[in-house]
């Protein structure tokens, strides 16, 4: 499969540009940099430089925080191991060999190992104190999202929309599930989730399924959106994001479709309510979070789907999923800005300029801070003042 760069995958599918005449593709515009007057500015404590990071491709990957380090990679294949307080690398691993490793899909620690996905249909596994290469296994597909770990499995979503179980230990294939791919899809997988013995997972044909994470047998699927419109683009509908858990509630959203909150005893909707997203969103206590195909900032009620509120500001700006960080929402930009919202109103608190190569992942919280990763692979700890 042709590997498509980032512009191309957000200006052709993300925003939906391609609606139907060159005159809509024309329309879309980014919004200019709010004026924010930021309440507060945190401040930097350490910086570290990964590899080369991913660049313009569509590679997210977001560092692991574990067993006392914080893990990073680069898409070429770079993976390190730093100390929280200062960066210091503690060991680094290079996975390319004759190809580019081409890592997207990770990273992933549990079990005292280290696991990542790549675009060249491979999951590896690194033991977590030394970097040392513990397996490398071929699976159907590209790995673009996390992996799942759990119960011993390592469970990954591939770009053929297979859901394949790998034994954590050995790498060695347990059980997989295929499911239907459409012609046309946007770039992306969900990362599986997984409680009680169940695994969830979204797929392209705009279906939620859910399977026994032991065996892989099919529980349910349940419909999140249905193809509609005249053209290839109107009728994606693909549940890239991943689903989230919260108590008795599974929650998705697809592309084109709905954000759905669904009964995790019965896999029947409880709410549904029009939005689309292939972005990640986030559950933080009675409220969703959720950024729109338009870049759309929107807090829903967890309870009832009411919408609470929706900021428009910085619509088309390419933002990164959301994460909830010292009481705030906070975003990032293609331009390199983090903005601060306000959970409850939706107004902006703060606005940070981090760098100019773009954000592509949400801050990753952390004890004392949150690290923010750019495009280039420049890696900041950050600290609230």
């Amino acid at each position: 499969m042709q590997k498509v760069f980032k512009q191309a995958v957000t200006i052709a599918l993300t925003l939906g540009v391609l609606a139907g005449c060159a005159g809509e593709e024309e329309s879309i515009q980014k919004a200019p940099l709010p004026v924010v007057e930021s309440n507060f500015t945190p401040v930097k404590s350490w910086g570290h430089k990964v590899g080369s990071g991913v660049g313009q491709y569509f590679s997210k990957l977001s560092p692991a925080v574990g067993y006392g380090k914080i893990f990073v990679a680069d898409r070429d294949g770079v993976v390190q191991a730093l100390e929280p307080d200062t960066g210091k690398v503690i060991w680094s691993q290079d996975l390319e060999s004759d190809i580019t490793a081409k890592i997207s899909g990770g990273i992933t620690v549990s079990y005292s190992k280290v696991f990542l996905g790549t675009e060249n249909a491979e999951v590896i596994a690194l033991d977590e104190e030394t970097g040392e290469e513990l397996w490398r296994t071929s699976v159907e597909g590209e790995v673009l999202a996390a992996p799942l770990v759990d119960e011993g499995l390592v469970i990954v979503n591939t770009s053929r929309g297979v859901l394949e179980a790998l034994d954590a230990d050995t790498g060695e294939d347990k059980w997989r599930l295929s499911g239907e791919v459409p012609t046309l899809t946007l770039r992306g997988d969900s990362s599986p989730v997984a409680i009680s013995g169940g695994v969830f997972w979204g797929q392209a044909n705009g279906r939620l399924a859910g399977a026994l994470m032991g065996t892989g047998q099919m529980l349910w699927q349940q419909p999140i959106g249905s193809p509609k419109g005249s053209t290839e683009i109107d009728r994606l509908v693909d549940v890239d994001a991943s689903p989230v858990i919260a108590g008795e509630r599974l929650f998705a959203v697809s592309y084109n479709g709905n954000l759905v909150s669904i009964d995790l005893r019965t896999g029947q909707p409880a709410w549904k309510r029009s939005y689309s997203s292939a972005n990640n969103f986030i559950v933080e206590g009675n409220q969703i979070y959720l950024i729109t195909d338009k870049d759309h900032v929107v807090a829903v009620d967890a309870r009832s789907g009411t919408e609470i509120w929706q900021n428009k500001d910085l619509e088309y700006r390419l933002l990164s999923s959301p994460v909830v960080i010292d009481g705030n929402v906070v975003v990032g930009d293609s331009e390199g800005y983090l903005h601060w919202l306000d959970p409850y109103t939706g107004e902006f608190t703060a606005q940070q300029k981090v760098d100019g190569s773009g954000i592509a992942i949400p801050p990753v919280k952390v004890s004392d801070g949150y690290l923010v990763v750019t495009r280039d692979g420049q890696i900041n700890k950050m600290q609230m003042p």
